[in-house]
């Protein structure tokens, strides 16, 4: 029987995931943000992408419990 993925593996893919896109994003806007006309610097760029990681973490996690709660209702 296929267990599938171990918690402790889920874990370091989430984290890698999460990880990844915070770089990209600090990256992204440090691209992207002059363009528009802010300047900002790697501090405020970092702290910037950290609250939409936060809020990303926070998105995910609800929406899945949404939908482990619907697949109960079935």
């Amino acid at each position: 029987m296929d267990r599938g993925q171990s918690r402790r593996a889920s874990a370091i893919e989430a984290l890698a995931g999460t990880v990844t896109g915070f770089v990209l994003s600090v990256w992204l806007q440090r691209l992207l943000f002059p363009s528009l006309g802010h300047d900002l610097s790697l501090i405020d760029n970092a702290l910037v992408a950290t609250a939409f990681t936060g809020l990303s973490l926070l998105r995910g996690f609800l929406l899945r419990r949404v939908f482990n709660w619907l697949e109960q209702q079935r």
